[in-house]
């Protein structure tokens, strides 16, 4: 089967002009099958916040009321979406922006109420249809995926972007040797948040307990974690959480750099 890498980008790359454009020209640069999927979550909120919408997050996951579901459609699935498509294109990558909803590849059910918190209009994937995904690369056209999919009744839902990565690559394991790699500002996971060099080469779920328990991985990580070891468990070939200027070095010269999970 051929390789397919899946790559998240997010944190402060696509807050940053100059960095986002560095990481957007090596990942145009890549020869492999590639799909991106993105955050913007800072954005999001700067734009809520003018708006006189207070941003709510628990556990790294953002709080959905129908005035946040507005924006977030707004600002992932254009303002962030379509600038990511123009600027590969600039690369001579040819991409094509997508959401859950478009060719229905990603379904969700709203998420229930948990532990007594209304998260509104969040969805938890349900189904993935992968096969126009398959056609897009096959006719060497990149996807980049915003973090929104859709009930099927016509309602969009408001989906973590690290689950969106990890389901993708879960589907597509069908068809592609998958590699996940989330891509953003620090070097991998770090023991010592305080010491930019202090990544954590390998992870495994025993180690990822008690990483939790004492505190070293917390809020927006956990949700990034979670699914990874889900996806390595369902059959994804490998998860590495990285800087976003190592991508070259971690695809074409095969580098070990940030942090690979394992299944043990």
């Amino acid at each position: 089967m051929q390789k397919l890498y899946i790559i998240k980008v997010g944190g402060n790359i696509i807050d940053n002009p100059e960095a986002l454009n560095s990481f957007l020209k090596d990942f145009a640069s890549l020869k492999e099958n590639k799909i991106l999927v993105h955050g913007g979550g800072k954005v999001a909120t700067e734009i809520s916040k003018g708006l006189g919408i207070e941003a709510q997050m628990v556990d790294g996951r953002r709080i959905t009321d129908a005035e946040t579901l507005k924006i977030v459609t707004m600002v992932y699935g254009g303002l962030i979406n379509k600038n990511l498509v123009a600027k590969l294109q600039a690369n001579n990558c040819n991409a094509i922006g997508l959401t859950g909803a478009d060719a229905n590849i990603m379904l969700s059910d709203k998420r229930p109420f948990k532990n007594g918190i209304d998260y509104g209009f969040v969805g938890d994937v349900k189904k993935v249809k992968s096969q126009p995904l398959v056609h897009l690369l096959s006719q060497d056209i990149t996807p980049v995926v915003a973090p929104l999919t859709h009930d099927g009744n016509g309602n969009m839902l408001n989906t973590n972007a690290d689950t969106v990565a990890s389901e993708l690559a879960v589907a597509l394991s069908e068809n592609f040797v998958v590699n996940l790699v989330y891509c953003f500002e620090l070097k991998g996971v770090l023991s010592d948040f305080e010491d930019k060099d202090s990544v954590i080469n390998e992870i495994n779920p025993t180690t990822y307990e008690e990483l939790k328990s004492s505190g070293v991985i917390n809020k927006g990580m956990i949700p990034k974690l979670d699914n990874s070891f889900a996806a390595i468990t369902a059959g994804v070939s490998s998860v590495i959480i990285c800087q976003a200027e190592s991508l070259v070095e971690l695809i074409n010269d095969k580098k070990a750099v940030g942090t690979k999970l394992v299944s043990e």
